[in-house]
C-alpha cells in the first residue's frame, strides 16, 4: 500500500511542477508578445513585465482551448502609467488591450467638442491646477 501512495504523490508532484513550467512558459511568451505590441504602438513597457490575470476556456471550432489574459503598465509618454491587456490563445496572440494615445495630445486639453445630440454620454473634462497642469 506504501508504494502506491508514493506512486500517487509522485504523479501528483510531477503534474503540478509540468503545469508550473507550462505557465512560466506562457509567462516568457506573453513577455515577448507585450514588448512587440509596444514597439509596434510606441509605447514603452513598463517593468519588462506580464502578469497572469486569469484563465478561461473557450470553444471554437468544436474544440476546447485555454484563453490566458496577462495585464501590463506602459508608458505613452514617459510620466505615466496605463494598463494594458493580452490574450493568448497556446502562443498566438487572441485579443489586445492598449491604451489609446489621443487623450494624451496636447492640444485635446483646450478643445471642447459638444456631444451629438442623440448621445446621452456627457464627456467629462481634466481638471487644471492653476498652473494650467493636470491633476
Amino acid at each position: 500500500m506504501s508504494e502506491l501512495s508514493d506512486l500517487i504523490l509522485l504523479v501528483l508532484l510531477l503534474g503540478i511542477v509540468g503545469s508550473w513550467l507550462k505557465l512560466a512558459r506562457g509567462r516568457e511568451q506573453a513577455t515577448q508578445e507585450a514588448r512587440l505590441q509596444c514597439r509596434q504602438h510606441g509605447l514603452q513597457l513598463l517593468d519588462e513585465s506580464v502578469g497572469l490575470r486569469g484563465l478561461r476556456l473557450l470553444r471554437q471550432h468544436g474544440q476546447l482551448l485555454l484563453e490566458r489574459c496577462y495585464t501590463f503598465e506602459v508608458s505613452i509618454d514617459g510620466n505615466d502609467r496605463e494598463p494594458g491587456k493580452l490574450w493568448l490563445i497556446g502562443s498566438s496572440l487572441s485579443g489586445l488591450s492598449l491604451p489609446t494615445i489621443q487623450s494624451h495630445l496636447p492640444g485635446l486639453l483646450t478643445e471642447h467638442v459638444p456631444p451629438p445630440a442623440h448621445d446621452n454620454v456627457v464627456p467629462l473634462r481634466p481638471r487644471l491646477r492653476k498652473d494650467n497642469t493636470l491633476h
